[in-house]
């Protein structure tokens, strides 16, 4: 059974993403020390290893659009790419990073670049007090939410563009003799090429996002239960700031909080907190022609008029409270459970971890909270574990939506379900579980998110002001080694987009679904030659639009500088 002295002692899960969302969702931040180890996670083991794998693929691509009768298609690609891990006693970091160039055979699409990749790193400066974090990510993502929605991005998507995000700062998890002592500062930056969309008749293209900078800080103290008194506390503040380059909108977050653990048994505790918030969005007005109308740019977004005085899109202060449990009867399973009062109305959330051993772990959040396009992708990053399995789709290279690791893992469709510029609150639910069994290997994630936007009224953007999107999402990926030399891959993913009640400028709707599922086959002919073969099947449906049916091929093969 565990013990209250366990949350002192042992680790809490993923401290990065519970001290930046302090400053949204969770405020026991007084309580986090670094991450558990746990499975696939094993720095401070006494393992050490590093791999660097750099490889050169060539390969062939087949599709053609089987409901519409369209033509078979074809690319050549050319890629470079390397998958590296270190683990010491001080540092982890792990990366994924791939470029590919297509070579179109058609008229239809032309050339193009593709990117790719995801890095996690931790730098233990101070071993057990003070640390380095940082990611990066480079993915794909949808543009409009009503226009195309096609799951597996190969030769010429539209609706379907670049996505770039890092962050790094450091964490401090210490004592000042029984004080708990926590410290975070971090900085962002995001990035979005801009992609061409397509939309029915009469429809508006949505405020493309360009690229922002955001900061994190926060600073807690308080003590665990049973030592000083028998109750735990914490006192804790936090800010956070987006500057986005789309009419100079801005995001500012200040809050202060008090909390209290009242243990109830040696594994289970009442938890409250009560604070003040103020949150302030504001944007300037795009410049206007002489009939009045907002001024687009060569690259398809408003032209920010800089003289123009900030306006209010969201103001938002007073007294914040919640109420809650916190459940942890091992080392290896937490819950955290709260409903409270926050964005003037009832806010819920929560997590849940399980990681019983190596082969398991399985993890599930519950959030509500106001943020912004590059701040969230950047929170969703911190969250991933220092050591995951990167899986990719067989037939385009890209990330898959949703990451595993030993130690838990995140999926990034909330994020990516559309990348406009204005700020949001998000509520919603994800999970997933990654399970090893003999040979097999198995991913599972899911989640729904729900997205109402904010823009001034008598801005460019007044249009989108109480606009919602909603996003329910699945995905499996599983892999089973059949040989030393080869093995097999599938993957099923759905997600159904639907633009909902205050949606302006969807005009008829635009609810989009798609689903797919794709297969491959890997083989090692020697040590650093291998050889891949993939089949893959997409189905999309934008409302109004033609529904698609998407059959593709990959015969590619790779030599890996080992």
């Amino acid at each position: 059974m565990g013990k209250w002295s366990d949350f002192r002692n042992g680790k809490r899960s993923v401290p990065l993403t519970a001290l930046v969302i302090a400053l949204a969702a969770v405020p026991q931040i007084a309580h986090a020390q670094q991450a558990d180890a746990g499975p696939g996670n094993d720095a401070g083991s006494g393992r050490q290893r590093t791999t660097v794998v750099p490889y050169l693929e060539v390969g062939q691509v087949l599709f053609a659009d089987l409901k519409n009768g369209g033509d078979l298609l074809t690319y050549s690609l050319v890629a470079v790419g390397v998958d590296a891990a270190v683990q010491t006693t001080r540092a982890e970091a792990q990366v994924s990073l791939r470029y590919e160039r297509r070579f179109s055979w058609s008229d239809q699409f032309p050339d193009e670049d593709v990117v790719s990749g995801i890095a996690r790193a931790n730098l233990q400066v101070i071993p057990n007090a003070l640390s380095i974090e940082a990611g990066a990510i480079g993915v794909r993502s949808r543009i409009d939410p009503r226009g195309d929605a096609p799951s597996n991005l190969i030769g010429g998507s539209d609706n379907v563009t670049q996505v770039y995000s890092l962050y790094a700062g450091p964490t401090l998890a210490t004592q000042v003799g029984t004080v708990d002592v926590n410290a975070l500062y971090r900085i962002g930056y995001t990035k979005v090429d801009a992609g061409q969309v397509v939309l029915p008749a009469g429809q508006r293209q949505i405020d493309v996002f360009g690229d922002s900078v955001s900061h994190v800080a926060s600073l807690a103290i308080g003590q665990q239960p049973g030592g000083f008194l028998p109750i735990g506390w914490s006192v804790s503040g936090g800010y956070l700031r987006e500057d986005t380059s789309q009419l100079d909108q801005r995001f500012e977050d200040k809050i202060v909080r008090a909390d209290i653990t009242v243990p109830v048994s040696p594994t289970l505790a009442l938890v409250g907190g009560v604070g003040y918030e103020d949150i302030e969005i504001s944007e300037r007005d795009a410049l206007r022609d002489a009939a009045g109308n907002p001024v687009v740019g060569n690259d398809g977004r408003l032209v920010t008029d800089r003289n123009s005085p900030r306006l209010l899109s969201y103001d938002q202060d007073g007294l914040i409270w919640d109420v809650g449990v916190l459940w942890r009867p091992s080392r290896r399973t937490s819950l955290e459970a709260r409903v409270g009062k926050r964005y003037d109305s009832m806010t819920y959330y929560g997590s849940f971890t399980y990681t019983p051993s190596q082969r398991l772990a399985a993890n599930l959040t519950v959030y509500d909270l106001v943020s912004g396009f590059g701040s969230r992708l950047n929170d969703n990053l911190a969250g991933l574990p220092t050591q995951f399995d990167t899986t990719r789709n067989p037939l385009s290279g890209d990330l898959n939506s949703c990451i595993f690791g030993g130690a838990g893992g995140a999926c990034l469709n909330d994020s990516l379900q559309s990348v406009a510029s204005s700020f949001f609150r998000t509520r919603g639910v994800t999970g997933q579980v990654s399970l090893t069994s003999g040979s097999w290997t198995h991913g599972v994630g899911a989640g729904y998110s729900r997205r109402k936007f904010f823009a001034a009224d008598t801005g460019a953007l007044a249009g989108f002001d109480q606009t919602i999107d909603e996003i329910w999402f699945a995905s499996y990926v599983g892999a089973k080694q059949l040989d030393a030399r080869s093995s097999l891959s599938g993957t099923v993913y759905a997600t159904y987009l639907e633009n909902g009640p205050g949606q302006a400028f969807a005009g008829a709707g635009g609810d989009v679904l798609g689903i797919g599922t794709n297969a491959a086959y890997f083989r090692n002919f020697t040590n650093r030659f291998s050889g891949s073969l993939a089949v893959g099947l997409d189905y999309f449906e934008p409302q109004g639009f033609e529904s698609s049916l998407i059959a593709s091929a990959l015969l590619a093969l790779r030599y890996s500088f080992r």
